[in-house]
């Protein structure tokens, strides 16, 4: 768990997949103004008070389970179509859950999968790859989507144990930002507040694909497990701001 002090406040920064794949105007899964939110990123970025400050990569397999390319028709329409998937985790297959498909996006290596030259790269200290294992999807840093979060079951999906680097410099706060806010940047808010952490979201950096009843639903969610949404001109930044 995160340290417990109550009077400490040790923040980071977790900007999620700012990529070319989920940036217009050429983006396979282009989130609208996805590139507009750069600025106020940038601003966290140069902030000095971050004790950290990670980057997230989408870093998807050619075969990965989320591709509709990858199902057979009919239900392989992206967007629309869902998939029932198994949890990978050893002897929890019998647990299952609906996959939403994509349009395929930010396999490895591809110039999709870059982050966009517009966010300050040199300002982040760690740049994690996830998604990496072909049979699960991992919208969260922290774990996969069956909130399978011990290092050991998710290795294969990303390639940084993120709650770890985030304990050994004793943070107790993550301030999440980035794409898309109903989904990677949701739950990678939601897995740190259930690993330990105080979790925020800072709502004028991120964008969400569905910004009417994704970001409804997505803020319920946040309710629920004590997420924080603030903005950056927000009282509660001013600790960062000082």
């Amino acid at each position: 768990m995160a340290p417990q002090n109550e009077t400490a406040f040790v923040p980071a920064l977790i900007v999620v997949d700012m990529q070319e794949d989920f940036c217009p105007p050429n983006g396979s899964l282009a989130v609208q103004d996805g590139r507009k939110i750069t600025p106020v990123i940038n601003y966290l970025l140069n902030l000095p008070t971050f004790a950290l400050r990670i980057g997230t990569q989408d870093w998807h397999p050619a075969d990965h389970i989320s591709f509709a390319s990858n199902h057979a028709p009919p239900n392989n329409k992206p967007f629309e179509s869902h998939i029932e998937v198994s949890n990978p985790a050893p002897g929890q297959e019998h647990v299952t859950k609906l996959q939403r498909l994509w349009p395929v996006h930010c396999v490895g290596t591809t110039d999709g999968a870059r982050l966009i030259p517009e966010i300050a790269q040199d300002k982040l200290d760690v740049l994690a790859k996830k998604g990496m294992d072909a049979r699960v999807e991992m919208y969260s840093c922290f774990g996969d989507a069956f909130h399978n979060t011990d290092p050991t079951l998710v290795a294969r999906s990303v390639d940084v144990n993120v709650a770890e680097l985030l304990r050994a410099k004793n943070v107790t706060d993550v301030f999440v930002v980035g794409l898309a806010g109903d989904y990677c940047v949701k739950y990678t808010a939601l897995d740190a507040a259930r690993v330990g952490f105080k979790s925020w979201v800072v709502e004028d950096a991120t964008k969400c694909v569905d910004p009417q009843e994704g970001w409804k639903q997505t803020l319920l969610e946040f309710k629920e497990l004590g997420v924080s949404v603030i903005r950056s001109d927000s009282a509660e930044l001013a600790r960062l701001r000082s």
